[in-house]
């Protein structure tokens, strides 16, 4: 398979969760029965947020949220401190991560390093571009006005991007782990061809795990008279109740832990080969613990309370948990930041190629050359790589 035809497939696997977003949705006529209310359903694989009971008026259904929860729904975390987060990272963001791709795209040479970031550069832009929703839902005090059809997408791009960027991570360090600490058996391995499939597999899991999302009803009217319409920070409790422990443990394992492992482990591989070459690798340490702090430091939160929350076996136990979870979730938003300047920005000749091509300056030495570092031990090429 040539690398060419990865970025096609991957904005096809990118919209999958779209495409089922709609062809799921159903409106509330479709879904209500006799009585106007939705049927109790076992909303397996449905994220759990805050508790609400159903209230039928006027044959239409609203959620009825007990005052301490509604206090903690409009607080100032969820209604100014959140959506802050969330701006910040969209216009930090959106340039860091389109200029980057930009760049990988049209002017770096298509190595399996390449492959890798401009598929990270593409799920941290995807991640970024739903952020503008999420900022005017919660600014709006969590009154959501673009229809079902939307929140359930959003809600599902926004987990499924996040979750592949770890996956991404992941695979950005076994790449690594080759090319540095098993640089022989590498040369059989590392291929433009093999890295496109491995990017297809990602896309293809991170889609999958947001197939939940898009299979169940995500937004409902708050509090007969409120205005308010929630969009997945409020769900039916009945809907909640049971025992969904393995479900989820199922998606943090295979969207979180089995990265954060691999992380750990490759970058520990090969921090060891690096330190043990001597003091002219010491920048490229550095870069390794910083990549690993940040990874820890922003997926973690997140996904520990996400894993707390879903233990308790009721829907109201831990429901207060569920607001510090949305503060954590805002968090680890950061990490499409943090990303274009640790794999791209740090390179001096990244950064080389992006100011000749604005100052317009010697437009033939912006071509990738022909001949590459990367199978020499502890280096990639300079523009694509971390090491």
């Amino acid at each position: 398979m040539q690398s060419s035809c990865s970025p096609i497939f991957l904005l096809v696997s990118c919209l999958l969760a779209g495409c089922l977003a709609l062809m799921y949705y159903d409106d509330d006529t479709n879904n209500t029965g006799e009585d106007g209310t939705f049927p109790t359903s076992n909303a397996s694989g449905m994220p759990r947020s805050f508790p609400g009971q159903k209230v039928s008026i006027n044959n239409t259904t609203y959620l009825s949220l007990d005052d301490e929860f509604k206090m903690l729904l409009l607080s100032w975390v969820s209604t100014s401190l959140v959506p802050s987060l969330y701006t910040l990272v969209f216009l930090v963001g959106l340039p860091a991560n389109g200029l980057a791709l930009w760049v990988l795209a049209t002017k770096i040479q298509r190595l399996p390093s390449t492959i890798f970031l401009m598929n990270l550069a593409v799920a941290d832009l995807l991640l970024v571009l739903v952020l503008p929703f999420r900022i005017s839902y919660y600014f709006l005090g969590h009154n959501w006005i673009f229809g079902e059809a939307l929140c359930r997408l959003v809600t599902a791009f926004f987990y499924g991007n996040m979750y592949c960027s770890t996956l991404l991570l992941a695979c950005i360090s076994l790449d690594r782990y080759l090319a540095i600490v098993q640089p022989f058996f590498s040369r059989s391995v590392r291929s433009p061809a093999f890295a496109s499939c491995l990017c297809m597999a990602v896309w293809l899991g991170a889609a999958s795990l947001t197939l939940p999302l898009t299979a169940h009803k995500q937004s409902y009217p708050l509090n007969y008279g409120s205005g308010l319409v929630v969009c997945h920070d409020v769900l039916p409790e009945d809907e909640q109740t049971g025992h969904f422990l393995s479900i989820f443990v199922c998606v943090v394992v295979v969207g979180f832990v089995l990265p954060l492992l691999v992380i750990l482990f490759c970058y520990s591989s090969v921090i060891c080969v690096l330190a043990a070459s001597g003091k002219r690798y010491s920048h490229a340490i550095k870069l390794t613990v910083l990549v690993l702090a940040s990874v820890v430091a922003l997926f973690t939160p997140s996904n520990f309370l996400l894993l707390i929350h879903y233990s308790d076996p009721t829907a109201r136990g831990f429901g207060a948990l569920y607001l510090w979870y949305v503060l954590s979730l805002a968090i680890s938003t950061l990490n499409s930041c943090v990303d274009p300047f640790i794999y791209y920005y740090v390179s001096e000749e990244f950064r080389d190629k992006i100011k000749r091509k604005l100052c317009r300056q010697d437009r033939s030495a912006l071509t990738a050359p022909k001949t590459s570092r990367e199978d020499i031990p502890g280096l990639g090429t300079r523009s694509t790589s971390l090491l």
